[in-house]
């Protein structure tokens, strides 16, 4: 990424341009869903201290959010829960943990519905076929890939029925990538993810406590698995491209394609 910045830094921040909207409003989701299921749950501690919201800003964390800029996937920043107000700890433990991911895989789906209708009438080519849908709508296609790049424009222009249209599937093809991304990283059994409190909860009945400098240890070794090594974005992306590619399989059949 630092390369494609040094080497077109217009085409660079134009691509960063167009991820913006996909990344504020899959962090925002995420961690809104956690603290409303936390406040039904009996947990007011979210809304008394200001993340009940839906600005942005107040879940960004500065680390998080420029991962999921340049990987793809990433982290918010936390939002407070006191498990001791929940009215039923093991049940509502899990039911806050599992609502960020959840949000964003819906998030997932409308964009993948939407990345499908805004394709028929985007381009001339007759979307009559599903491997024509595969291949602009497929995460591991070339088709995927040129859409998602501005400076591929001149390219794309002589199919477009519809021109302005790729400015907006351009956002859409992001928030699909970030909101299953941003879903299927927070799955990973890891503190501080979701996917531990999971694990915790219904594997070791929540015995696990992990607070104070073990936490701190934790969520340094997993920024420095993303940072400096690629064990986890080679397997967080595998894992997007094969939900992705088969979801849209599923999608097609359901719309007759």
């Amino acid at each position: 990424m630092l390369d494609w910045l040094s080497k077109d830094p217009r085409g660079f921040l134009l691509f960063m341009l167009y991820r913006a909207p996909a990344v504020l409003i899959a962090i925002t989701l995420h961690e809104y869903a956690h603290g409303y299921v936390a406040a039904k749950c009996g947990d007011p501690t979210a809304r008394i201290m200001g993340r009940l919201s839906l600005n942005p800003v107040k879940h960004m964390d500065s680390l998080g959010t420029i991962c999921l800029f340049l990987f793809g996937f990433g982290w918010a920043k936390p939002v407070p829960i006191n498990p001791n107000n929940f009215r039923n700890p093991k049940r509502d433990d899990i039911l806050v943990s599992v609502a960020g991911v959840t949000i964003n895989f819906i998030v997932f789906l409308i964009s993948t519905l939407l990345a499908v209708f805004i394709g028929r009438h985007l381009y001339e080519i007759p979307f009559d076929s599903a491997n024509i849908y595969r291949f602009f709508l497929d995460a591991r296609s070339d088709g995927f890939t040129i859409q998602l790049f501005p400076e591929y424009v001149d390219v794309l222009m002589p199919l477009l029925k519809t021109p302005w249209l790729i400015h907006l599937q351009r956002v859409v093809l992001h928030s699909i990538l970030i909101n299953i991304g941003l879903c299927l990283f927070n799955l990973l059994p890891l503190p501080p993810l979701d996917g531990f409190h999971l694990v915790n909860q219904l594997i070791f009945k929540g015995k696990i406590y992990m607070g104070g400098k073990p936490f701190r240890v934790m969520q340094a070794a997993l920024m420095a698995l993303m940072l400096f090594t690629d064990v986890v974005s080679d397997f967080v992306g595998k894992a997007i491209y094969f939900v992705q590619g088969n979801v849209l399989d599923i999608m097609l059949r359901l719309v007759g394609i």
